[in-house]
């Protein structure tokens, strides 16, 4: 298992302090990167593991905070937080900025080299970088097939990969299909992926507090959307990319 070091960052952003998790692969060297949003519930130790995990892999990996080094629980409270932020491009945006400038401060990371990867609201503010028409090498997002104000999605320069769970009461075939039409009308390279019989979050293993409906675990489907993510970066944003350096 390759070495690699983490530590805390904190940065500004929706009138808070965030507290962010950066992980660094060995060396010394610059490499590509990747910004990793959470579920509503916010920042915590699940994130945290991704962002380790992409690291071994040889990436730079910033899973940032969404509630100001809070976790959300209480899901009343989640979702008074996140049904007004989900509403509100500009904002989600603002956040997105905020994690993605804090990402491109530390020197280990390639600022021409970077993919944004989120899980539900952590997913929709990816998406909203995307139509901000940010340069990313991709976006991949799992139970956040959030649509957005008309014709932005047309701003997007990269590849999009999207997972949910057939039986998603969030995310029903509705929302997912207006999605697919926004991608389509707007010339993206995107994929779907429907993972059969899973619920919300079912990438996210359970937790020890109450949850909303319809959210529930899946941890084969979880490890398929891993590997999905994975190989979405490994095709577009290789660590062993030739620059012709």
């Amino acid at each position: 298992m390759t070495t690699i070091t983490t530590r805390t960052v904190e940065y500004p952003a929706d009138g808070l302090t965030m507290i962010g998790h950066l992980a660094l692969p060995a060396g010394v060297d610059r490499r590509p990167a990747v910004l990793l949003g959470p579920e509503g519930m916010g920042l915590s130790d699940v994130e945290r593991r991704r962002a380790d995990a992409l690291a071994e892999l040889g990436y730079v990996a910033l899973a940032f905070d969404l509630h100001g080094g809070r976790y959300s629980g209480d899901p009343e409270e989640m979702l008074a937080r996140c049904m007004p932020l989900l509403a509100d491009p500009d904002r989600m945006r603002h956040i997105g900025h905020a994690a993605l400038d804090e990402l491109r401060t530390e020197p280990r990371t390639d600022p021409d080299r970077i993919a944004a990867i989120g899980y539900g609201t952590g997913g929709a503010i990816a998406l909203e970088l995307g139509r901000a028409g940010v340069n990313l090498r991709a976006i991949g997002t799992v139970n956040a097939t959030t649509t957005g104000r008309p014709g932005e999605a047309a701003r997007i320069r990269c590849p999009v990969w999207a997972g949910v769970g057939s039986e998603d009461p969030i995310m029903p075939p509705a929302q997912r299909n207006a999605f697919t039409a926004e991608m389509q009308a707007a010339g993206v390279d995107w994929r779907l992926a429907v993972y059969g019989g899973a619920l919300h979050a079912f990438h996210h293993p359970p937790v020890d507090h109450p949850v909303v409906p319809g959210v529930g675990y899946h941890p084969q489907h979880a490890q398929r959307a891993w590997r999905d993510v994975v190989d979405l970066l490994a095709e577009c944003l290789p660590v062993t990319e030739n620059r012709g350096e």
